[in-house]
């Protein structure tokens, strides 16, 4: 099954009356704030997704900048969104996509068994010539289901710590190798990791990458069938990593362990090693 649709195919199911339930995966601490996002122009049908409320919890120094959320506050939207684990929903964002990709890891995870991703986002759905519409959104129609945590593999630091596989750090290279750092505490990486960031799995309007491709960048990094089992994939905080391991799916490979605390969960312990390289 996959875990993408595109632009038509969203817009063909709306147009004909038969829309899964849309989500418009926004972040509140964005510039401009996300319901205002989303208030001022969204996809036809879609309701907001309060990512940073949704689908993360407060952060700490012990669990990063944005750790998983409860599952009380899951079920909370789930109620709002009028959201069942068997209702198909298609999650999308208005940037390069990482949200969407973090709703779409975090739902499944959560027990959602047919999220996809709108494939390229919003900018993807107005250059296909869609319009986009304005005000609140619709009220939802059916009550929400219950999250059955745990669906999707993760891994904890002391898990990450003892790992001896293959270790994916999916942020910029300039992150990953401690040039540069504007989120967290300290730059550079965990000690063995390995740097695939997001821009290697998309094309430059973000849309993902054809699986044959996703493919062969991954088997250049050492991931395959035969590895999957294997590999962590991180990054600061749970949402490029996300959509690295949606990368995944989409070639074909299986869902790796998920270190959702990240570079912020690991450098916020003065005791824990970093990596810096050229």
């Amino acid at each position: 099954m996959t875990i993408t649709m595109t632009p038509h195919e969203l817009h063909e199911r709306i147009d004909k009356g038969r829309p899964p339930l849309v989500l418009a995966s926004l972040w509140s601490a964005e510039e401009g704030g996300g319901y205002g996002q989303y208030n001022s122009e969204h996809i036809p049908t879609a309701l907001f997704c309060d990512t940073a409320l949704a689908l993360a919890s407060t952060p700490s120094s012990t669990t990063g900048r944005n750790p998983l959320p409860t599952k009380a506050n899951v079920d909370k939207w789930l109620l709002k969104w009028g959201l069942t684990p068997e209702r198909e929903v298609v999650v999308y964002d208005k940037f390069r996509g990482l949200f969407a990709a973090r709703a779409w890891w975090v739902l499944t995870w959560a027990g959602m068994k047919n999220v996809k991703i709108l494939d390229g986002g919003q900018p993807a759905w107005e250059a296909a010539g869609y319009e986009v519409m304005g005000g609140p959104g619709n009220p939802r129609i059916y009550d929400g289901g219950q999250a059955t945590l745990g669906q999707l593999p993760t891994a904890t630091i002391d898990e990450v710590k003892q790992h001896t596989g293959i270790l994916v750090d999916c942020r910029e290279p300039n992150r990953y190798a401690g040039k540069k750092e504007f989120l967290d505490l300290k730059a550079g990486h965990i000690p063995g990791a390995i740097n695939l960031p997001t821009r290697a799995v998309l094309n430059e309007d973000y849309t993902f990458k054809k699986p044959e491709e996703l493919q062969r960048i991954f088997a250049e990094h050492g991931i395959t069938a035969d590895t999957i089992d294997d590999v962590i994939v991180y990054s600061g905080s749970g949402n490029h990593s996300a959509q690295v391991i949606a990368a995944m799916v989409i070639s074909g490979l299986s869902v790796p362990r998920h270190f959702v605390g990240g570079w912020s969960q690991w450098c916020a312990n003065p005791r824990n090693p970093v990596e810096r390289s050229d």
